[in-house]
């Protein structure tokens, strides 16, 4: 591999002094490099020699980038040859025409450090990606630019996006393939499509020509779909080579699981692309956790069986700010995932091998050799004094309107967070009740997503949630005039549903007659709170004191609250902690102008919310959360040495 990062350099100094045509007219440095399938052998072959991967999925988005290359170590110390990589569409090109690709975004960077770690890749670019991101990965911006746009579907539009896009990404990976002397040996197409039940063909074939005009036959395209039903013959691709995925088996499934591929791909090299080493989690849900030893027997199975091993997870990480997804699977359920995305899996969610790491080591040492890696230990964690906090302002007030609400929108019809070209966050609707003559009076939203806090004169009156299937809630006569409706997108679905519009999609009415009679509101004044910028929150957070904030129990019941507070810090090394959310009610919290993601302890199963040392710093952090239901009385944040992931 030493050879291997030389030539690399080199090449990316070529792309920086000639672009990427030098490199890839550079065929004397790549002779002889290649990645192929010898179909009548099953096996991959490397550069001339038969070869097999071990691969990690890792989410580079779940991690901060300062932690990359010591995380990707880990993994290559686990035995691992090949690291797994998902690209969230989303998080490159968050709005139209508006591209990241640095910090967090910064995929070339990942895949530098997977060299530095010596590890090959397996890319995969989706566009959908599912990965329990919001939307599968796909930017919401698709929806308020095209309405009912019919996304991995041959629909023009996508598949104008869908070009475009990879003409912005894989343009910059070229460089990075195997045949050009870089780490990708693998490309994929979609994910999971036969799961989808379209079967479009034009579309795949759309996106593997898509594809090729940057692998240019320099790595393996691939497709991977679930052992079940027509699945994988829905989503094969001619030429493109097949995989699947499964999770804990006995020896006779995987024999299924074999004789199924192979009926749809009788010769080739077998791959499990993903091996599910645990299980995702929503909120007011037990922990998915998956046993060690069972998933051991299996592991051994396939290795055994001559299978290439892909993990997923290897390291989960964390679903930071707003881009957890959430799930339906075709049951008419909404259940939104959980902000730790620690999976159960190998490494956890601060990159801390387990027992599983260990486990997973030692059989895979059984089949290949293993690299001359020290297995890191687990890294110290500290646990903080309590953190007072103190009571900004609720976001209803008209400080809060004019600093983190959009410009008031007026209009007949309720509008969904896409067409408010409005990402993440809440939107707020507003309206005047008429002369109720029925005490109470039933309100009613009509397909809401996903939950409503419902105010009448800006005190709490209830809470509507899709998750519970609660849609509707009595107002009782004499309350007061002004109706507000508090939206919350709790994360877009993920797998399978991709047209998850947010905000109220139907109407809101009322019953004001004792007769079976509802009245549908209208004259709404709409308000965004996207809380994407963190300068305004910030900025209301330094010049208003004294608020509205929660009452004598602690309740919000004005709107959800801003809370401000300092960690000081006055000793080093710093280390990770856990916040401790115990006590408080359903929110999102920031540190030093970082949003961490969601919280809901009141519900669990996850309590503690990850708080990486790269986040802070020696003396003053400054913390802010934004509280939609309540707080301690004490106003206390605690902090922790280790995760509290199970508590349901």
């Amino acid at each position: 591999m030493i050879e291997f990062k030389l030539k690399l350099g080199f090449l990316i100094l070529l792309v920086a002094v000639f672009g990427e045509t030098a490199v890839l007219n550079n065929t004397k440095d790549n002779e002889g490099r290649s990645f192929t399938i010898d179909y009548d052998r099953d096996t991959f072959v490397m550069d001339g020699k038969d070869f097999r991967y071990v691969a990690g999925s890792f989410h580079y988005f779940r991690a901060l980038p300062q932690t990359w290359r010591t995380k990707l170590k880990t993994l290559r110390a686990g035995g691992l040859n090949a690291v797994d990589l998902y690209v969230q569409w989303s998080l490159h090109n968050p709005k139209e025409n508006q591209y990241v690709w640095d910090g967090i975004a910064n995929i070339k960077d990942v895949i530098e450090a997977a060299i530095e770690a010596d590890l090959y890749v397996i890319l995969r670019p989706g566009p959908y990606i599912c990965a329990e991101i919001d939307n599968g990965g796909l930017p919401y911006w698709l929806f308020t630019k095209y309405p009912g746009i019919q996304v991995r579907t041959s629909d023009a539009n996508y598949l104008k996006e869908v070009a475009t896009w990879y003409e912005k990404l894989m343009s910059q990976l070229t460089p990075y393939m195997y045949g050009n002397g870089g780490p990708i040996i693998m490309v994929q197409l979609e994910n999971e499509y036969g799961a989808f039940g379209k079967c479009d063909k034009p579309y795949l074939n759309f996106l593997k020509e898509e594809t090729e005009k940057y692998t240019q036959g320099k790595a393996v395209l691939f497709t991977v779909d679930r052992p079940y039903g027509n699945e994988m013959e829905c989503g094969q691709v001619p030429g493109v080579f097949v995989t699947t995925d499964f999770g804990l088996m006995t020896d006779e499934e995987v024999d299924t699981h074999k004789a199924k591929l192979r009926s749809v791909q009788p010769n080739g090299p077998l791959v499990n692309t993903e091996f599910y080493t645990g299980w995702l989690t929503h909120w007011q849900e037990s922990n998915q956790r998956r046993p060690a030893e069972p998933l051991a027997n299996t592991l051994r199975k396939m290795l055994h069986d001559g299978w290439n091993v892909d993990f997923y997870m290897y390291f989960g990480g964390t679903n930071f700010g707003f881009w957890a997804g959430a799930n339906d699977w075709g049951l008419g359920k909404y259940m939104a995932d959980i902000t730790s995305y620690d999976y159960d899996a190998p490494m956890d969610e601060a990159g801390d091998p387990t027992m599983k790491y260990t486990i997973f080591r030692n059989i895979i040492g059984e089949y290949i050799e293993l690299p001359a890696v020290p297995v890191p230990d687990r890294a110290p964690k500290i646990k903080h004094n309590p953190v007072q906090l103190t009571s900004v302002d609720n976001i209803l007030s008209s400080s809060s309107r004019n600093l983190l609400g959009s410009p008031e929108r007026k209009s007949n019809q309720l509008m969904t967070f896409e067409e408010l070209d409005q990402n993440s966050g809440f939107v707020l609707y507003e309206t005047t009740l008429p002369k109720l003559t029925r005490d109470p009076s039933q309100l009613t939203i009509n397909d809401l997503r996903d939950r409503a806090q419902v105010y009448v004169d800006e005190f709490y009156v209830g809470t509507l949630s899709r998750e519970n299937a609660i849609n509707s809630l009595p107002i009782s006569a004499g309350w007061g005039s002004k109706l507000s409706i508090l939206v919350e997108n709790q994360g877009r679905i993920n797998f399978d549903v991709l047209d998850d519009y947010k905000g109220i999609l139907g109407n809101v009415t009322i019953q004001i007659y004792n007769e079976p009679y509802y009245e549908e509101l209208s004259d709404w004044t709409i308000t965004g709170y996207s809380f994407e910028n963190f300068d305004k929150l910030k900025q209301l957070a330094d010049t208003v004191t004294g608020g509205q904030g929660v009452n004598g129990r602690g309740m919000a019941i004005h709107g959800p609250v801003i809370f401000k507070g300092n960690l000081i810090i006055d000793s080093s090394p710093i280390r990770d902690t856990y916040i401790d959310m115990t006590g408080w009610g359903k929110g999102f919290i920031m540190v030093n102008g970082f949003n961490l993601g969601r919280y809901w302890p009141v519900i669990g199963p996850q309590v503690t919310t990850y708080l990486p040392k790269e986040l802070l710093n020696e003396g003053s952090n400054e913390i802010i959360l934004v509280e939609q239901q309540r707080a301690p009385t004490d106003k206390l944040i605690h902090f922790t040495d280790s995760a509290i992931l199970d508590e349901a």
